[in-house]
């Protein structure tokens, strides 16, 4: 009896747990141009648990449906920073800003 109620107990909480497949988020970014988007999308995009990444390049605005199970908002931000742009509250280091071409640099063009 002991057995079954434990194993009720884990299949309930499996079934929560998966209830809840992906969160979508929106990310305020300083990407200049349609290479920062592309640059930004593909990175997401092929990041394991970021199941769709799309920036809207007039608004600056980045739309991201993730796993929260494989990663959390923070973590995608991070991810942004370090390609180097901000990321709502995050902002990039220098040397990653520098990183990227002139043209995509905050106050570049």
């Amino acid at each position: 009896m002991k057995t079954i109620i434990l194993s009720l107990i884990f299949l309930l909480v499996s079934t929560i747990s998966l209830g809840q497949k992906s969160i979508t988020s929106q990310i305020q970014t300083n990407a200049q141009c349609g290479d920062c988007k592309e640059r930004i999308e593909s990175k997401l995009n092929y990041t394991k648990g970021i199941k769709f990444a799309e920036l809207d390049d007039q608004t600056k605005i980045l739309t991201v449906k993730f796993d929260p199970n494989k990663l959390d908002l923070l973590d995608i931000k991070k991810i942004i920073a370090k390609i180097g742009y901000n990321a709502d509250e995050i902002i990039a280091e220098k040397e990653d800003v520098e990183k990227l071409p002139k043209c995509c640099q905050p106050n570049g063009h």
